[in-house]
């Protein structure tokens, strides 16, 4: 990383050395080329200051929520957080539904919350892994993703993609679950626990994971309040707000006994870890209080309701099915929606992951936006920096789980 040229000390409060130094930080990785940089300014090894420098990525995921269908939007959301895109999928369509009046099937809410639960796994199993390999501890890294396999088998048996399962619909879901599926559910449910147990016995007590992280990044609840904090972020440092239970949605309000939210005190990098840790385990607890409880019937709205793309049968075999069918795919039918704004948000992996669409009636937004948490995890990142080291960079930016998809929309 090339060294640039000198700052003059007037030109920094509180500095009180000749001259401060300005590094280029990053990328760490090829998927982070130009999306994750950070300037910092140094007084030797000190961080004096550090600047996020974003806006290379050019996805235009809001715009392209304007030109497609709520259908075919899902396929980009899954690209905003991909480490956990199901849950984007079934926050997007929640908004949406929100938006027409739409109540799902008691069904597809269990299976909605399954996923969602099973992607809050999956992403905490990689930040908690990817943490500890940017300390040097490639052992739990190992561990973490062999169990986020099993969550990917149990998606491709599900959608028949592993990484982008665009599988929620409009009023429900692509296809039902089969029993194979459910089997692997409760496979996964099964030998979890053994897994969350070898990464408590690697890290919790590790002498050297520990003091990289103990009292490194602070966060204070204040701070963590008035900057918009959410998800464990918040939660480390005392924030006690959690969508699932403050305001339920899906099948949580069924299924809130079964759970309780994982607080911090004390806002650094190790109580972010502990957040992570104990929320796998409750999102394992509502997994098998939801798949043992797993409700019979439909998982789509009725068709009567021309709010749901018709099963093939349908399509092939009823003149209703074929015309409903091309009535959702036409490009000037569709839905018809209220001339209405509406913002729907969900309790993600990192947090309150939001959509907020303007309708003007027709069958695509007129208007797209989205509240990802990792924006505003980032822009806190300077606040948290200042006086630490360089080598506390990798600790700091681990435990915020900063997902570069997510900056620049």
């Amino acid at each position: 990383m090339p060294i640039e040229a000198a700052a003059p000390v007037e030109d920094l409060a509180g500095a009180d050395q000749e001259f401060l130094y300005t590094l280029n930080f990053g990328p760490q990785h090829p998927a982070t080329h130009t999306t994750l940089r950070l300037i910092l300014t140094l007084d030797g090894e000190t961080i004096v200051k550090a600047v996020p420098d974003i806006g290379y990525l050019h996805s235009g995921f809001e715009k392209l929520g304007e030109d497609l269908d709520f259908n075919q939007y899902v396929t980009i959301v899954d690209r905003m957080n991909y480490i956990s895109p199901v849950a984007n999928e079934v926050a997007w369509h929640h908004t949406i539904e929100k938006l027409i009046g739409i109540e799902i099937t008691p069904r597809c809410k269990y299976i909605r919350t399954i996923l969602a639960e099973l992607a809050r796994i999956s992403d905490h199993l990689l930040c908690v892994g990817a943490a500890a390999l940017d300390l040097g501890a490639l052992t739990a890294f190992l561990y973490a993703f062999n169990a986020r396999e099993k969550v990917y088998n149990i998606i491709e048996s599900t959608a028949g993609q592993r990484f982008h399962p665009s599988y929620t619909r409009v009023g429900g879901l692509m296809a039902d679950i089969s029993d194979d599926v459910v089997d692997l559910i409760r496979d996964f449910v099964k030998t979890f626990p053994k897994v969350h147990a070898d990464i408590v016995r690697l890290l919790n007590r590790n002498r050297i994971f520990i003091d990289r992280t103990k009292g490194i990044g602070v966060l204070s609840k204040e701070d963590a309040i008035n900057t918009s904090c959410s998800g464990p972020v918040a939660r480390a440092s005392g924030v006690v707000r959690d969508l699932r239970k403050d305001e339920p949605y899906l099948a949580y309000k069924e299924l809130a006994g079964s759970f309780k939210i994982v607080c911090g005190k004390g806002g650094d990098c190790y109580n972010r870890y502990l957040v992570r840790m104990g929320e796998m385990l409750e999102s394992w607890k509502i997994i098998h209080a939801a798949v043992e409880n797993l409700p019979t019937g439909p998982v789509n709205v009725d068709l009567n309701d021309k709010l749901t793309i018709p099963d093939k049968s349908a399509t092939y075999r009823s003149i209703e099915g074929l015309i409903q069918h091309f009535e959702l795919f036409m490009w000037n039918r569709r839905w018809e929606t209220p001339t209405e704004e509406v913002y729907g948000a969900h309790e993600t992996a990192n947090g309150e992951l939001g959509f907020y669409v303007v309708a003007d009636g027709g069958g695509k937004a007129f208007r797209a936006r989205t509240r990802p948490p990792s924006f505003i995890h980032f822009a806190v990142f300077p606040m948290m920096m200042e006086g630490h080291q360089i080598s506390d960079v990798p600790a700091v930016l681990g435990s915020l789980n900063i997902i570069a998809a997510e900056l620049d929309r």
